[in-house]
């Protein structure tokens, strides 16, 4: 009897959590520059999500790629994150970009880059890769591709 009891505890205990629901990718947003020094710009972003399951999980965004003016130029920065239970949530993106690859992308080499992205006073920026999800080993993949236009 003892052992029919621990059975239908297990059973209710595994039926009760769903994990067979992926968490919801919203959109990457909030992209701004946080400092721009002569020999670095660092932008930060925000990955938000929403996640219906009743546990938790982790998230890793090490695929993702960086494009600034048409050439990539860095990949995102980012530790593991512990996805929350039934919350919605956002990740955040850090991103080093070294001045040089952004200013010399310009056919016209590194000044015509630099006096295009002044004078225009804003750069195009596009997130593009996969962000992975995992949990008790189901996972799934999350294809970005968000294109956004700062001003500095």
């Amino acid at each position: 009897m003892k052992n029919l009891l621990y059975f239908t505890l297990l059973i209710l205990l595994i039926s009760s959590c769903s994990v067979n629901k992926q968490p919801t990718f919203i959109k990457v947003d909030n992209i701004k520059v946080s400092s721009f020094s002569g020999d670095t710009i660092r932008l930060k972003a925000e990955a938000f999500f929403t996640n219906p399951n009743d546990v938790g999980g982790k998230i890793s965004t090490d695929e993702i790629k960086v494009i600034v003016n048409g050439a990539e130029v860095a990949h995102v920065s980012s530790e593991e994150f512990k996805v929350p239970a039934r919350e919605d949530f956002t990740i955040p993106l850090v991103v080093v970009i070294p001045a040089k690859k952004v200013f010399e992308n310009n056919k016209n080499g590194i000044l015509g880059g630099l006096l295009n992205s002044f004078l225009n006073k804003s750069i195009k920026v596009q997130f593009k890769g996969d962000i992975k999800y995992k949990v008790f080993g189901y996972s799934s993949v999350y294809p970005v591709d968000q294109i956004q236009e700062i001003k500095f």
